[in-house]
Protein backbone atom coordinates (compact mmCIF):
# COMPACT_ATOMS: atom_id res chain seq x y z
CA UNK A 1 0.00 0.00 0.00
CA UNK A 2 1.78 3.76 -1.17
CA UNK A 3 0.41 5.35 2.54
CA UNK A 4 1.16 2.80 4.75
CA UNK A 5 4.53 3.68 6.90
CA UNK A 6 5.69 -0.26 7.22
CA UNK A 7 5.37 -0.50 3.83
CA UNK A 8 7.18 2.42 3.14
CA UNK A 9 10.07 1.27 5.58
CA UNK A 10 9.89 -2.67 3.71
CA UNK A 11 10.19 -0.82 0.04
CA UNK A 12 13.23 1.53 1.78
CA UNK A 13 11.68 4.39 1.26
CA UNK A 14 11.44 5.49 4.79
CA UNK A 15 15.02 4.93 6.84
CA UNK A 16 14.62 2.81 10.11
CA UNK A 17 17.37 0.88 12.19
CA UNK A 18 16.86 -2.74 10.88
CA UNK A 19 18.81 -5.70 12.49
CA UNK A 20 17.47 -8.06 9.92
CA UNK A 21 16.06 -8.53 6.44
CA UNK A 22 15.15 -11.22 3.92
CA UNK A 23 12.94 -11.64 0.75
CA UNK A 24 9.57 -12.23 3.43
CA UNK A 25 10.48 -10.06 6.53
CA UNK A 26 11.98 -7.28 7.51
CA UNK A 27 12.98 -6.37 11.14
CA UNK A 28 13.58 -3.12 13.08
CA UNK A 29 14.10 -1.20 16.34
CA UNK A 30 11.12 0.54 17.49
CA UNK A 31 10.80 4.27 17.43
CA UNK A 32 9.07 4.69 20.94
CA UNK A 33 10.88 1.49 22.66
CA UNK A 34 8.87 0.10 25.16
CA UNK A 35 11.73 -2.12 26.75
CA UNK A 36 15.65 -1.82 26.39
CA UNK A 37 15.02 -4.51 23.37
CA UNK A 38 12.32 -3.59 21.31
CA UNK A 39 11.70 -5.17 17.75
CA UNK A 40 8.94 -4.91 15.24
CA UNK A 41 9.12 -7.90 12.51
CA UNK A 42 6.72 -7.15 9.61
CA UNK A 43 6.39 -9.11 6.75
CA UNK A 44 7.17 -7.59 3.60
CA UNK A 45 3.62 -8.51 2.24
CA UNK A 46 1.15 -5.90 3.49
CA UNK A 47 -1.10 -7.44 5.71
CA UNK A 48 -3.28 -4.71 7.69
CA UNK A 49 -3.54 -7.40 10.54
CA UNK A 50 -3.60 -10.78 11.92
CA UNK A 51 -7.60 -10.98 10.90
CA UNK A 52 -6.47 -10.73 7.25
CA UNK A 53 -3.96 -13.89 6.95
CA UNK A 54 -5.21 -17.37 4.87
CA UNK A 55 -4.15 -20.56 4.30
CA UNK A 56 -1.74 -19.27 1.61
CA UNK A 57 0.19 -17.27 4.87
CA UNK A 58 0.86 -20.28 6.93
CA UNK A 59 4.97 -20.29 5.27
CA UNK A 60 5.44 -16.58 6.01
CA UNK A 61 3.88 -16.66 9.42
CA UNK A 62 6.15 -19.95 10.24
CA UNK A 63 8.97 -18.22 8.58
CA UNK A 64 8.52 -14.82 11.50
CA UNK A 65 7.92 -17.33 14.16
CA UNK A 66 10.99 -18.87 13.81
CA UNK A 67 12.88 -16.06 13.51
CA UNK A 68 12.06 -15.09 16.67
CA UNK A 69 14.34 -17.00 18.81
CA UNK A 70 17.35 -16.69 16.88
CA UNK A 71 17.01 -12.73 17.06
CA UNK A 72 16.07 -12.86 20.38
CA UNK A 73 19.36 -14.61 21.27
CA UNK A 74 21.22 -12.12 18.62
CA UNK A 75 19.70 -9.20 20.86
CA UNK A 76 21.16 -10.96 24.27
CA UNK A 77 17.88 -12.07 25.33
CA UNK A 78 18.66 -15.45 26.36
CA UNK A 79 16.76 -15.52 29.77
CA UNK A 80 13.38 -14.59 28.29
CA UNK A 81 11.67 -12.08 25.90
CA UNK A 82 7.45 -11.52 25.55
CA UNK A 83 6.12 -11.07 21.72
CA UNK A 84 2.89 -9.02 20.92
CA UNK A 85 0.62 -8.97 18.33
CA UNK A 86 -1.89 -6.13 18.61
CA UNK A 87 -5.10 -6.75 16.37
CA UNK A 88 -7.27 -3.84 15.36
CA UNK A 89 -8.29 -0.74 16.85
CA UNK A 90 -9.58 -1.98 20.49
CA UNK A 91 -6.73 -4.50 20.46
CA UNK A 92 -3.68 -1.18 20.43
CA UNK A 93 -2.87 -1.69 16.90
CA UNK A 94 -1.34 1.69 15.89
CA UNK A 95 -0.17 0.91 12.61
CA UNK A 96 -2.68 -1.53 10.54
CA UNK A 97 -0.05 -3.23 8.81
CA UNK A 98 0.83 -7.10 10.66
CA UNK A 99 4.08 -6.55 13.13
CA UNK A 100 5.15 -8.67 16.25
CA UNK A 101 6.80 -6.79 18.82
CA UNK A 102 9.47 -8.95 20.35
CA UNK A 103 10.57 -7.06 23.75
CA UNK A 104 13.18 -7.91 26.63
CA UNK A 105 15.51 -6.44 28.52
CA UNK A 106 16.06 -5.61 32.08
CA UNK A 107 12.94 -4.34 33.62
CA UNK A 108 10.49 -5.40 31.29
CA UNK A 109 7.30 -3.69 32.45
CA UNK A 110 4.83 -5.86 33.40
CA UNK A 111 1.15 -6.27 32.35
CA UNK A 112 -1.59 -3.99 34.89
Amino acid sequence: MSDCLFCKIAAGEIPADRVYEDDQVVVFRDINPKAEVHLLIIPREHLAGLNELESGHDALIAHIMRLIQPLAVEQGLESGYRTIINTGKDGGQEVFHLHIHLLGGRDLPGFS
